[in-house]
């Protein structure tokens, strides 16, 4: 996987909005778990892409370490020939001569390691520097799938808590009393009818004793009227009131 490739996902994956992205879904739980998927595997492809770009930067710093060392040790080796060459030369001309090529040699191939190690330093930094951004983007993008954690879970925790207050306010409208819609509201209707018809008929039959009982005067006072019809016959009228 190309390292701008990886470098392009997690700049857009660390700069995204979360709120916004919530506010703007149809079903945030949903949006949320997806995140949370696409973050985690985004992070598992950085984590890998990272480690071979690491990789390959060390590589040119071991190169271009060993350039350097190559180039000291040649530096060396001709400062060396080119002492061997002062010290013959008085003596021995044409073995000073051997030595001064010999370093001369040397220093070419100091030269030629000095040059190799020049031409690596920029890729190095380079690499260096897309290194640090990769790194600092991965770091973006846990911070970035912690904070999705956290909103998962705070809106699992919300959710949670609103479907068990619509159940306690289901509850508590179910048994309103002043509710005539609810169970117990008929059943209070249909007790307050019963007790009506109670009434109804107690005052009924209180309305027949009392007839009954008119009935039972009436009938007291016929009785009178024939007593003192029979004891005016018989001679011996009685007083509406005893002596």
């Amino acid at each position: 996987m190309a390292k701008q490739s990886i470098f392009g996902r997690i700049s857009t994956l660390v700069r995204a909005n979360v709120n916004s992205l919530i506010d703007s879904a149809e079903d945030p739980q949903k949006m949320l778990d997806q995140l949370v998927r696409d973050y985690t595997n985004n992070i598992a492809d950085a984590e890998a892409a990272i480690a071979e770009t690491i990789g390959n930067l060390r590589l040119l710093e071991r190169d271009h370490q060993e350039d350097v060392q190559a180039a000291t040790e040649w530096g060396n080796k001709a400062l060396a020939a080119s002492r061997k060459a002062d010290e013959l030369r008085a003596i021995d001309p044409v073995g000073a001569d051997k030595f001064d090529s010999l370093a001369k040699i040397a220093l070419q191939k100091q030269i030629g390691e000095e040059r190799e190690a020049r031409a690596a330093e920029p890729q190095i930094a380079s690499q260096t520097e897309v290194v640090d951004k990769l790194k600092s983007g991965l770091n973006g993008m846990k911070g970035k799938l912690e904070e999705l954690k956290s909103k998962r879970s705070e809106m699992l925790a919300r959710a949670k808590v609103a479907e068990a207050q619509n159940k306690v306010h289901d509850a508590i409208k179910s048994i309103d009393v002043m509710d005539p819609t609810s169970e117990l509201g008929r059943f209070e209707d249909k007790i307050r009818r019963q007790e009506a018809l109670a009434a109804g008929k107690a005052e009924i039959a209180a309305s027949t004793l009392d007839a009954q009982f008119e009935s039972l005067e009436d009938l007291g006072e016929l009785t009178e009227v024939e007593a003192r019809l029979a004891a005016l016959k018989a001679g011996t009228p009685q007083s509406a009131i005893e002596q």
